[in-house]
């Protein structure tokens, strides 16, 4: 499974992106997706995250209420919709497909890892 992150982008803050995880390789219809972010001089930290069918959504306390994460699975990919965006929200995201259908948010369940999309909220 190859996945590519993209949308990141330099945003004020308040402000709004998607990112989007596109997989290929296989289907990953079948597995826990999950996004993470990095920021400069942080560890990575989980983000959200969906389940397989049926797409039970997951979301870590600072995010939740501004951030979704949805699928498609048609087009084997996974979204993660930021809203209200706050300056420490900045980091470099990173979406990953768990070995089990269920996302959660340790990475050692996360078995597949895109690149990496840049987001930058200005104040």
């Amino acid at each position: 499974v190859q996945l590519q992150a993209s949308g990141g982008g330099l945003v004020q803050a308040g402000g709004s992106l998607r990112l989007s995880c596109a997989a290929s390789g296989r289907a990953v219809s079948n597995n826990g997706m999950g996004w993470f972010r990095q920021g400069a001089w942080k560890e990575r930290e989980f983000v959200g995250g969906i389940n397989w069918r049926g797409g039970t959504a997951i979301y870590a306390d600072s995010v939740k209420g501004r951030f979704t994460v949805s699928r498609d699975y048609a087009k084997n990919t996974v979204y993660l919709q930021m809203s209200s965006l706050k300056p420490e929200d900045t980091a470099t995201y990173f979406c990953a497909a768990s070995l089990t259908p269920y996302a959660g948010t340790d990475t050692g369940r996360y078995r597949y890892w895109g690149q990496g999309t840049q987001v930058t909220v200005s104040s």
